[in-house]
């Protein structure tokens, strides 16, 4: 009695719970047919581990910031994926194998700059200063905006190392000397560090031109083996302690106007990179350029009242002096331009440019400059005393 009046709820109950186990069964079978999420990767390790070796030595400030930054936006603007770690002159190659490093692959990056490389792709230099010649505001102009960069990735694909502009130091200074300039005759056998094509002029006006790394410049001057050293400007310079061994301080800078540095990248290694970190490398050296610029620009002048205030002894380069440096330099570059066809192409690019943008900054930049100076008063005389206390 009690199974016939039960029977039909629990048949209900039975096909109720067929129905249930049915239908849990198609929404598991569809669930495995879609694609399941990613899985959140819980390692932090990048994705790319990039080595950058410089020709400074590591943290030093100004010249040395750039690669810093370099590799702080990479590491920043790609989350993580691509991280680049700085080494600095010595930890890893010396100063001047960081271009060979670079192209044989021991490190993806590298930072210097393009004359340290003359003996071995004469026509570097165009892109690191020319005696005489462009500002670093015309010297970014011509790269990314006049043919300039083209012309630099040609000189450099052999090599493969692909260049990028990275930061400039403005218009330098002429340099420390531990004797004063009368004439062009006190340049008779001074011992001077200064590179690149700027190093042949001074050998040509009568000096004799040294290459030194920036970690040995200081010494070399307080021992002697050197008599003078151009290195950058105030900021850098007082940095290295250089008016401890050198007095008089020398203006302008004939030799490097707008001193151009730079990022190099191996080509396999840029090439193995996705779209977008190949976009962030690019970017990262093109903000890195112009951080440097803004930098010195800032602290130039600070680093110049402070030098002045510890006795340094400021002094514009003799007029003959200037007029025989540039004599030699139209020699040099003559030299340079028939002995590599390189050299001779990127000169035509880089004469027509220069004397395009300097016909326009006559009536802007200098033109600007001029009348200010009628308005306002002199500087020199005010700015750049020592200051009590100081």
């Amino acid at each position: 009695m009690f199974e016939r009046r039960f029977l039909p709820v629990v048949v209900i109950l039975l096909a109720s719970a067929l129905v249930l186990v049915l239908g849990l069964w198609a929404v598991d079978s569809s669930d495995q047919s879609r694609p399941l999420p990613a899985a959140s990767n819980s390692s932090d390790a990048p994705e790319y581990r990039w080595k950058l070796v410089t020709t400074w030595p590591k943290n030093l400030p100004g010249l040395g910031a750039a690669p810093e930054k370099f590799a702080q936006y990479v590491n920043e603007m790609s989350g993580g994926r691509l991280e680049v770690r700085v080494f600095g002159a010595g930890e890893i190659v010396p100063a001047f194998e960081v271009f060979d490093a670079v192209s044989q692959g021991a490190a993806e990056v590298g930072h210097g700059a393009s004359y340290y490389w003359k003996g071995k792709i004469p026509a570097a230099v165009f892109f690191t200063a020319v005696p005489f010649g462009m500002t670093a505001q015309e010297m970014n102009g011509w790269l990314h905006y006049g043919g300039g960069l083209e012309l630099w990735e040609e000189l450099y694909a052999p090599f493969g190392v692909i260049p990028f502009a990275g930061g400039s130091t403005g218009v330098q200074m002429a340099g420390w000397f531990n004797r004063e300039l009368r004439s062009a005759k006190d340049l008779s056998g001074l011992k001077m560090r200064i590179p690149g094509l700027a190093g042949e002029v001074f050998d040509a006006a009568g000096g004799t031109a040294v290459r030194i790394a920036g970690g040995e410049v200081y010494t070399s001057m307080q021992t002697g083996v050197i008599d003078a050293v151009e290195w950058v400007g105030p900021y850098n310079d007082r940095t290295l302690g250089l008016n401890e061994v050198a007095e008089y301080y020398y203006y302008p800078g004939w030799h490097e106007p707008g001193a151009m540095l730079e990022f190099t990248v191996n080509s396999a290694a840029f090439n193995q990179l996705p779209s977008d970190l190949q976009a962030i490398v690019r970017y990262a050296a093109r903000a890195a350029n112009q951080n440097m610029l803004d930098e010195f620009t800032a602290r130039n002048n600070e680093s110049l009242q402070q030098l002045l205030a510890a006795g340094t002894q400021l002094r514009p380069l003799p007029e003959d002096i200037l007029s025989l440096l540039y004599e030699k330099s139209l020699e040099a570059m003559a030299t340079l331009r028939a002995s590599d066809t390189m050299a001779e192409k990127i000169a035509v690019s880089y004469d027509v440019f220069s004397k395009n943008v300097r016909a326009y900054h006559e009536i802007s930049e200098r033109a600007y400059l001029n009348a200010r100076d009628k308005v306002l008063p002199p500087v020199m005389s005010g700015v750049f005393q020592a200051e009590p206390g100081r």
